[in-house]
């Protein structure tokens, strides 16, 4: 399977080859390449730059790699096991590592190397996002329909953000739970109450309720499901990835940043969409296919989304960084004695 222009990485078994023999990935030679030294780990583009975490984004939330299965995701993960220990198998290629790390980071969690739910993945994103918001869009006349909506929207971001959170702060059940219900009925309340005070207001500007409403929701639901990370701090890390301690202002730094990024991701499709929408609604032809008006939406957000997904990710870097004199004063202390002025910035994982 071919994705983003990178080389087949799994082979097919040959007629008479045993499972075993499959899992060695034995694949076409290089001529005597070495990639026993290949540092997977190792950004393959520059994550300094905006460009450059596009092309990272581009390449780990492409939505095909949902279709795969979760065998072909272990295979993937075994490769990179086997690269980070030094040794690959005879005949692996530098662009099979690289796939394989594609797979690795579209589907296993950064922190715990655990495979994450299929809905909750960015590379789900797409199909799960342009089918809500495309039907968010479109049904947003009625209250019920706001309501049922706005809590499918809802129950779907609440479980995108626990499987992408800062996986070294746990949650509790309890918390996911407040979490879940704090955050729907903040959006089913900013829906309604907007979609009750917008009735006599211009029709555009009815259609942009589930934005303002997504928008809402979205400053609520994610600090509310990572919760502990605020309470307790997250694990900070000087360059070389030591554990210097945990944060609390790193943790909302991280957390506004990912605000700001969920709500970029949804910007473009929810406030220009409804635009064309009201434009194209208009024509004769358009009013003769009513029916047809849901699943143009919804093709239309995922047009949107395929671009805006990684391009919300790359807003800011993903080993978020932070000043050593703009931490908590205590771990700021604790750090300038063990260290001095030798350690100038932490690092830490922002989540997505």
């Amino acid at each position: 399977m071919q994705i983003w222009g990178a080389a087949p990485c799994f082979p097919l078994v040959r007629h008479g080859e045993s499972d075993s023999d499959s899992d060695q990935w034995a694949t076409v030679r290089t001529g005597g390449m070495d990639v026993s030294k290949f540092d997977i780990d190792a950004p393959r583009w520059d994550q300094s730059t905006f460009m450059g975490r596009l092309r990272h984004f581009f390449n780990i939330t492409d939505p095909r790699t949902a279709l795969l299965s979760d065998s072909e995701l272990d295979q993937a993960k075994r490769l990179v096991g086997s690269c980070r220990a030094g040794s690959v198998p005879p005949g692996t290629t530098e662009e099979q590592l690289h796939y394989a790390k594609k797979l690795y980071d579209s589907a296993f969690h950064p922190d715990t190397g655990e495979r994450m739910n299929l809905i909750g993945r960015m590379s789900f994103q797409v199909p799960g996002g342009m089918a809500i918001t495309g039907f968010m869009l479109q049904f947003y006349r009625t209250v019920p329909a706001v309501v049922f909506w706005q809590w499918v929207n809802q129950s779907f971001n609440a479980l995108v953000n626990y499987t992408n959170r800062n996986a070294a702060s746990p949650i509790t059940p309890k918390q996911i739970g407040v979490a879940y219900v704090t955050a729907t009925s903040t959006a089913l309340a900013t829906a309604v109450v907007l979609n009750l005070y917008t009735k006599k207001a211009p029709p555009l500007v009815a259609r942009w309720v589930p934005f303002a409403a997504v928008a809402t929701a979205n400053c609520v639901n994610i600090p509310m499901m990572r919760q502990q990370e605020i309470l307790n701090g997250i694990a900070v890390v000087d360059e070389n990835d030591n554990k210097l301690g945990y944060s609390r202002r790193a943790a909302v730094k991280g957390i506004t940043q990912v605000v700001v990024s969920r709500i970029t991701m949804a910007a473009p499709g929810m406030i220009v969409l409804p635009i064309l929408m009201q434009r194209i609604e208009k024509y004769q032809f358009m009013q003769r296919i009513k029916f047809l008006h849901g699943p143009l939406q919804v093709m239309m957000v995922g047009v949107f989304l395929i671009y805006m997904v990684p391009a919300a990710c790359s807003l800011f870097p993903q080993r978020c960084s932070m000043a050593v004199s703009h931490l908590e004063p205590g771990l700021r202390d604790s750090i300038r004695a063990r260290f001095g002025e030798g350690v100038g910035y932490v690092y830490f994982n922002k989540g997505l």
